[in-house]
């Protein structure tokens, strides 16, 4: 007895595969930071900073480091930090060990909106990504990692 093979899917399938998830993403991702800008007022950009901030020890970490992982450019990260410092929301903080790094650290103000957009954002996830997927919700993420880990990110 031959156990059949599986048709492998032809191009057009591939690629539309591949256009509903970036659909898919850029819809919930939109969703999801228009309600954390409707409430706390913040860009995503600002988000993904105070959100690294707050996962991060002692709610600091170097600002070319963060302006690395957030994806922006030198002179991106400055605005983004600099609207951020003017809210009040993170300073500047010089290394005590060494003069050229300077930290972003969280304020106090800051540390309460982190966590309260953190709070939301996880609430909002739950009903616009769990809700929908139920136990798909895990193997989809373990997808992403994985297809993170083998294109280089």
């Amino acid at each position: 007895m031959t156990v059949a093979k599986p048709e492998e899917p032809n191009d057009d399938e591939v690629v539309t595969w591949w256009g509903l998830v970036i659909e898919g993403y850029l819809a919930t991702q939109n969703k999801l930071m228009g309600e954390i800008a409707e409430r706390f007022g913040l860009a995503p950009a600002s988000f993904d900073i105070l959100i690294r901030l707050v996962r991060s020890p002692e709610h600091r970490m170097p600002m070319t480091r963060l302006a690395v992982e957030a994806a922006l450019s030198s002179g991106g990260f400055t605005k983004v930090a600099d609207r951020l410092v003017a809210a009040d929301l993170i300073c500047r903080v010089p290394s005590p060990d060494d003069r050229r790094v300077t930290f972003a650290a969280l304020t106090e103000h800051g540390l309460d909106v982190a966590e309260r957009a953190r709070e939301a954002c996880a609430e909002i996830l739950r009903r616009i990504v769990l809700a929908p997927l139920g136990d798909d919700a895990s193997g989809l993420a373990e997808a992403m990692r994985t297809l993170r880990t083998v294109n280089g990110a």
